[in-house]
């Protein structure tokens, strides 16, 4: 019994360091329509830049925020990682980041889907860089089809930031 209690001890004290270690994301700046934000994990520094959407369909579609994100994990060597919630679950292999003539396939996993490789998120963010706007095509687990339209003004400045601010 006193070896339960010590070990549910442990485990708490465990969770509420993890918890006091966290920050809430603290803007660092605002780029036009992108905005950078660093806070700090139970694993070390973790900056991003972040994008809302310009448009959203279709538009009596239910669903939480859409966002698109850029993130940097020093501590766990993770840099360039793309990712977009479109506020809804996903259909498995049905995102899709268009701009141009340039096509880019995310994986998914609940309401977030990321790229598959490193090599395709670098080629992205290049991309990014030149583009304009960015359209997020989805389909929701329901069947339901969404695209959120994405500025790309500011991008590049809140990139840069972000990978700064984990350098």
């Amino acid at each position: 019994m006193i070896k339960k209690i010590l070990f549910i001890c442990i485990l708490f004290t465990g969770f509420l360091s993890s918890l006091a270690l966290a920050q809430d994301p603290k803007s660092v700046g605002k780029y036009k329509n992108w905005e950078t934000f660093i806070y700090t994990d139970g694993k070390g520094k973790v900056c991003f830049a972040q994008t809302k959407p310009l448009e959203r369909a279709p538009k009596n579609f239910k669903r939480e925020p859409s966002r698109l994100f850029v993130t940097f994990r020093k501590s766990e060597k993770i840099k360039n990682e793309i990712s977009v919630t479109s506020g809804h679950e996903y259909k498995l292999a049905s995102v899709t980041a268009k701009t141009g003539k340039n096509e880019f396939s995310f994986f998914s996993q609940g309401n977030f889907a990321w790229l598959l490789d490193g090599e395709e998120e670098y080629n992205l963010i290049k991309t990014m860089k030149k583009a304009s706007k960015l359209s997020i095509n989805a389909t929701a687990k329901n069947g339901s089809k969404t695209k959120d339209l994405y500025s790309m003004m500011g991008f590049t400045k809140a990139y840069n930031a972000a990978r700064k601010s984990c350098a």
